[in-house]
């Protein structure tokens, strides 16, 4: 095997990248190994299976998957790479890799993901109790073409990514012109509730207190624990539209049940793809967030969780009549985490100044990719917005970011 190619691969041939292969190797060996794979040299220029370029502002749908915090170490790296088998060998050959893509706001989660969103680096509330301070890409589109509401949507494990993320405190936006917000922990709790509520549910020792409890934990603001809060942004989806949510909930409990957060978060991500075919949807991921417990084993099957979920949406993108070719997938993290033997206990938190903790990756896949490369020219998360927004055809906005040139309708 050279370059971590499988025997065989030929120019212009598909080909398969063994993980395991490059885990040994240095930095160098591999993004020179990866380089060639992903530079033209072993793939066609035009993208497997797929038909004419969808122009910018023509039913171009986006899909952003946005990971909790990870580092390069565990993922991205020649050690990290096992914890992504999909991303490294199924994914990355096909995609626009970008191997520094910079946070460099604040490193907590309502605001780099505001950030990521909005183009513009957000310093405001960390527990996602205030809205964003500029419009959201879902503001921008919705009010710039005139979209309703039912085409953007956003499905989150996060805990501090409230509904308020669908719209700013801007008052030429806000929530007038904000996505639907499915919170999926929220909703299958009251789906819970309300069997026991209606004695749908046998062997319950004393129903009230269970009733009590996630209820309890409903209201809860414990962030870095198990609440989360019911917000009221999310009574504003369309009882139909809410009502078909809590049924699939249902049906998947009764089916035994999720095994994580983000195995949750995933089947309500396909369900909305499935029953309404957003054109904008945002799909964040959190189980990696177990490394505030201080289990790093939890930490990395996190890392696995989110690896083989974004693997299957991007399955799901291929195969789904309504998104098969038109469109861009992308995929990035909120930011690292602290290093290892930092006074904030490592792979803990993530709030140290460093490359670490801000220094990440992005991949893009999909219609607006020209052709599989690795660029290595640091871009920046705040970046993401404008990009997007050229691609939805959005009249555009003054901010922070600018749009990253490879990526383009």
């Amino acid at each position: 095997m050279e370059n971590g190619l499988c025997p065989g691969a030929e120019i212009g041939s598909p080909f398969v990248v063994d993980p395991g292969s490059l885990v040994d190797h240095s930095k160098r060996t591999f993004l020179r190994g990866a380089g060639m794979l992903m530079a033209g040299l072993l793939l066609p220029t035009a993208r497997a299976g797929q038909g004419p370029r969808v122009q910018a502002g023509s039913g171009h749908k986006i899909v952003v998957v946005i990971v909790g915090g990870v580092r390069r170490d565990e993922t991205f790296s020649p050690q990290g790479m096992v914890n992504i088998p999909h991303l490294s060998a199924d994914l990355l050959p096909r995609s626009l890799f970008y191997l520094h893509a910079r946070n460099e706001g604040v490193t907590a989660h309502f605001n780099a993901i505001s950030s990521i969103l909005t183009g513009n680096w957000q310093r405001v509330d960390d527990w996602g109790k205030l809205a964003p301070t500029t419009p959201t890409l879902f503001e921008q589109f919705r009010k710039g073409l005139g979209v309703d509401r039912s085409d953007t949507w956003v499905v989150a494990s996060n805990k501090a990514l409230t509904s308020l993320i669908g719209a700013s405190s801007d008052s030429n936006y806000g929530p007038a012109y904000g996505a639907n917000v499915v919170f999926p922990k929220q909703l299958m709790l009251m789906a819970v509730v309300d069997a026991l509520r209606n004695g749908r549910t046998a062997n319950m020792a004393d129903r009230s207190k269970v009733e009590a409890e996630l209820e309890s934990a409903m209201e809860g603001s414990n962030y870095e624990g198990l609440g989360w809060n019911v917000f009221d942004a999310s009574d504003r989806l369309d009882p139909r539209v809410r009502g078909s949510i809590e049924t699939a909930i249902a049906s998947f409990v009764r089916g035994g049940g999720p095994t994580s957060g983000d195995e949750l978060t995933f089947f309500m991500s396909r369900e909305v793809m499935r029953k309404f075919a957003p054109q904008v949807l945002v799909v964040a991921f959190s189980d990696v967030e177990a490394a505030h417990f201080g289990s790093f084993a939890l930490h990395v099957s996190g890392i696995r969780t989110a690896d083989r979920l974004a693997y299957q949406l991007w399955q799901e993108v291929e195969t789904n009549p309504d998104y098969r070719g038109k469109t861009t997938m992308v995929i990035l993290p909120e930011f690292g985490r602290d290093p290892d033997g930092s006074s904030t206990n490592g792979f803990f938190n993530h709030r140290a100044n460093m490359d670490s903790t801000r220094d990440t990756w992005m991949m893009a896949l999909g219609a607006a990719v020209d052709k599989p490369q690795i660029v290595e020219r640091p871009i920046h998360h705040i970046d993401l917005c404008p990009t997007l927004a050229d691609l939805l055809g959005c009249p555009p906005l003054d901010s922070q970011g600018r749009a990253i040139g490879e990526i383009r309708g």
